[in-house]
């Protein structure tokens, strides 16, 4: 006697259940592949992707890289976007604080957002960010103009990776574009208003005036602890030029920040003969002087 046939309305319903949840899970992937992919390139430095920690206790390896800055800004986005230094020579695990300058060349605020990698991409699993406005959703003020700091390191293991052997300059490339979360903005006059960091100030120092000062000798130049309340021209036994020595007036705060804007302009004669560009750059590094006293 032949077996009944069980109703075929169970097995359709399953088949139907079976695709419907085959295609969720297919939309679903294809919602978050974008931020998996992220996820994926921060974890494995893919694409040039760089890395973000929160301090470098890397020790300082004798090996230099010259880091590279390009910056774009994306059609649409009415900003004016430049790095203020062209590039940086650093030490493997030397921690480094450079500086971009955007602008809203419009009569609007706008959001913008930055996307960055470096090249050549195999050095991104090693470059490390402590601090940087590509965080976050930036809005700018219209007409504002604000420098920006970017806080970062190269880690000493690319100098033992067999692949990054050949890596001698890094790029560090930045693209603004306008934000798609304006919501989720911060202000970036946020830089603008925050005070003199002497923290900061050692490491610009270390940066852009030590291959000719120290705090506790003579150099190129002459040592500059205790400089704040000194008599210009005065360290016993240096050579100062004919212009320092006959300048007349004892360096504070505000004149030190003058002399690193431009020397010649304060003192007409003197030698030295570079600047510091970067208004909370060089506020930072009269901060760090400041506090540096002979014997400290």
């Amino acid at each position: 006697m032949a077996q009944p046939q069980k109703p075929r309305r169970s097995h359709t319903r399953l088949t139907v259940a079976a695709l419907c949840l085959t295609l969720a899970v297919m939309i679903g992937i294809t919602s978050y592949a974008p931020t998996l992919y992220r996820l994926f390139c921060s974890a494995t430095g893919a694409a040039g992707t760089t890395q973000r920690v929160n301090t470098d206790a890397a020790k300082i390896a004798s090996r230099e890289v010259t880091v590279l800055f390009d910056t774009n800004v994306a059609p649409g986005l009415n900003w004016r976007f430049v790095p203020l230094q062209r590039s940086v020579k650093l030490h493997l695990g030397q921690d480094a604080l450079v500086f971009f300058e955007a602008q809203n060349l419009s009569n609007h605020a706008i959001v913008g957002h930055a996307a960055f990698n470096v090249t050549p991409e195999k050095s991104g699993i090693y470059f490390k960010k402590i601090q940087c406005f590509c965080f976050n959703e930036e809005r700018l003020a219209p007409g504002a103009t604000v420098q920006m700091p970017v806080d970062f390191f190269v880690d000493p293991a690319l100098g033992t990776d067999p692949s990054t052997q050949d890596v001698h300059e890094i790029t560090l490339s930045y693209t603004f574009f306008e934000s798609r979360r304006p919501d989720e903005a911060i202000e970036l006059s946020r830089f603008a208003a925050s005070p003199p960091d002497a923290e900061a100030g050692a490491r610009l120092f270390a940066e852009n005036c030590s291959s000719c000062h120290a705090l506790d000798r003579a150099k190129i130049g002459p040592p500059l602890a205790g400089v704040v309340g000194r008599r210009a021209g005065s360290v016993p036994g240096y050579r100062y030029s004919a212009a320092l020595r006959s300048a007349g007036f004892t360096w504070t705060p505000p004149q030190l920040e003058a002399w690193l804007a431009g020397p010649q302009d304060l003192v007409p004669g003197a030698q030295m003969p570079m600047r510091v560009t970067v208004p909370q750059a060089r506020r930072d590094i009269v901060a760090y002087l400041k506090n540096s006293h002979p014997g400290s």
